[in-house]
């Protein structure tokens, strides 16, 4: 028997989709055996619900998921999941990176350190990084 997706579900996919693509899905669909429940939370709020509220563009929508993620600490595996959206939605390595920076005084030098680390990861899997203007 066919498994019925709300509409919530059905649109939070299309959005997470286009703004995380694979790697998110993946993501998402890896708790599907065990914790099926939370596959479709994940769909339907974040990404069903406030994703797709007006108001905010995606692009800034991700970079305050970047930011929020850094400033928690210990969230590696969302936190990748979302500098690739972030580089899905436009932003650069350098505006990442420089995010992160801003993070220092308010979340602290551990947690900027590990988003920073992540990040590149993140930019080696994809085969982008910063470029820095020396002149600065």
């Amino acid at each position: 028997m066919a498994v019925q997706h709300s509409e919530r579900f059905i649109r939070g996919r299309k959005k997470l989709e286009e703004v995380i693509g694979g790697t998110g899905e993946g993501v998402v669909d890896s708790f599907a055996e065990v914790a099926p429940d939370l596959t479709r939370y994940i769909a339907e709020f974040p990404f069903g619900d406030i994703y797709t509220r007006p108001g905010l563009d995606v692009k800034y929508k991700q970079l305050a998921v970047i930011s929020s993620l850094a400033s928690q600490g210990d969230t590696a595996l969302a936190l990748k999941v979302h500098i690739n959206g972030a580089l899905n939605v436009g932003w650069t390595p350098n505006e990442i990176i420089e995010t992160f920076l801003q993070l220092l005084p308010y979340a602290g030098w551990p947690k900027v350190q590990n988003a920073v680390t992540v990040a590149e990861q993140v930019f080696k899997d994809r085969g982008v990084a910063p470029v820095w203007n020396n002149e600065d």
